[in-house]
């Protein structure tokens, strides 16, 4: 069992006995920041005469990392290091003493399975082809099974051996019809760095040829948060079918991981803390001023839409970068911290009360005064995740500052719509929200 203190800067994993109840702490975890929970426990079978070894997993360098812990929690030797981050163990060859596991060492948005052995050494590289590939391994630790996709490659589904990542069967690479009907055409992906010299990764959605050459009108689509990456070299992001069809219409579509997301270790991610809605706001504004440099965009038709953080995301740079945003499509905002779930926003705000500060001006209605553009807000009547009282405050405080909205509901739908009736209406609701505002 993982324990943390309210605060989640402290953790102790205990090992339980299920018949006494009786507890022994393994090993205690601190960090001056937060601890990003997961489950990368591996207590090893094979007996040894130096006691008892697990694996664990560990931000204590900065980036997630293993290592291999003796019994009484002392580390025995770390298994990887580097500035890249280890994403989950993929199994463990106990006979072999090899453990596999997927990373994005080569690059940040990338996923790739990787073998080291528990006597330290080089780390090898098992998956060659560029993009995302998550794995399952054979039980004897001979092949695995490898499902592999990119932003130019519809997943394809193989049986590989875990020696050479030769393919020993293919299990599934059909294409799917709908691919060329609907002419999807894979983003483009860009990094650049911001005004304060990190570098960000984005993807751009250009609209068809017939369109030109740019600049064009633009719409951001955000998330934003922590735990989260929306920049990959995954299919996922191509089937981003919003984006894809807004595209189809003329616009550039822009999606950019700014600062606070996830899979680019600690201090890229925590420097959010305790100032939600500030240097994600700023890192999205530098993303459309680096587009407006390179010709893409038309600076004064820009418009941004997100769900649940991603439409805190989108009320908050309309508010604080109005002169950037002119409109925007928030699904589901959280619209003040003091009302969202307690793990989750104190991980990374603190409490109201350690953080007064932080809460007010973290929260949307404290910049309802700033907003200029056009805001539609969306949310879904049994929302479960970002219940609708957020939406509810929020309208409290646009019509105190005598602000202009659009509201659309879903009295059926929880955190986002799910009827297909629910779904279509929506986006062209959307659709018909931006061609009118942007």
């Amino acid at each position: 069992a993982q324990i943390e203190n309210r605060e989640q800067t402290n953790l102790d994993l205990f090992v339980f006995n299920p018949d006494t109840g009786v507890r022994q702490l393994l090993l205690r975890e601190h960090s001056e920041i937060w601890i990003n929970l997961h489950d990368m426990f591996k207590p090893l079978k094979k007996e040894r005469e130096d006691g008892g070894r697990y694996i664990w997993a560990s931000e204590r360098s900065g980036f997630r990392h293993l290592y291999l812990l003796d019994e009484g929690g002392d580390e025995i030797r770390p298994l990887t290091s580097g500035p890249w981050v280890v994403d989950g163990i993929a199994g463990v060859d106990e006979q072999d003493e090899m453990v596999f596991f997927t990373a994005n060492r080569e690059s940040p948005i990338e996923s790739h399975l990787y073998a080291v052995s528990m006597n330290g050494g080089e780390i090898k590289r098992i998956t060659t082809d560029p993009g995302s590939h998550s794995v399952v391994l054979e039980h004897s630790y001979k092949a695995f099974v490898d499902t592999h996709h990119a932003l130019d490659k519809p997943p394809v589904v193989t049986l590989r051996a875990l020696s050479d990542n030769s393919i020993l069967y293919p299990i599934h690479d059909q294409t799917d019809p709908r691919v060329e009907a609907f002419n999807l055409q894979p983003p483009r992906s860009v990094s650049f760095e911001n005004s304060h010299g990190e570098r960000l990764f984005g993807l751009i959605y250009h609209p068809p040829a017939e369109f030109g050459d740019g600049p064009f009108p633009t719409v951001v689509s955000v998330y934003g948060g922590p735990h989260a990456q929306m920049v990959v070299n995954s299919w996922g992001s191509t089937a981003n079918m919003r984006a894809q069809y807004m595209a189809s219409l003329g616009y550039l579509v822009f999606v950019l991981d700014n600062r606070g997301t996830a899979r680019r270790g600690l201090a890229f991610e925590s420097a959010i803390k305790n100032q939600m809605g500030n240097l994600e706001v700023e890192d999205q504004v530098d993303g459309v001023n680096w587009l407006v440099d390179q010709g893409l965009t038309t600076p004064d038709r820009v418009g941004i839409y997100g769900w649940s953080y991603g439409g805190y995301m989108a009320c908050m740079c309309l508010a604080k970068a109005s002169h950037i945003f002119k409109a925007a499509v928030a699904g589901a905002p959280v619209a003040h911290w003091d009302g969202y779930d307690t793990f989750y926003t104190e991980r990374y705000m603190e409490t109201p009360e350690t953080n007064p500060n932080g809460y007010l001006e973290g929260s949307v209605m404290h910049h309802v005064d700033q907003i200029q553009g056009s805001l539609m807000i969306v949310h879904g009547l049994i929302d479960e995740n970002v219940h609708f009282r957020h939406t509810a405050r929020l309208i409290n405080a646009l019509i105190a500052a005598g602000k202009s909205y659009e509201l659309l509901l879903f009295p059926d739908a929880r955190h986002g719509p799910r009827k297909e009736a629910d779904r279509v209406y929506m986006e062209e609701r959307i659709r018909d929200f931006f061609l009118k505002n942007v």
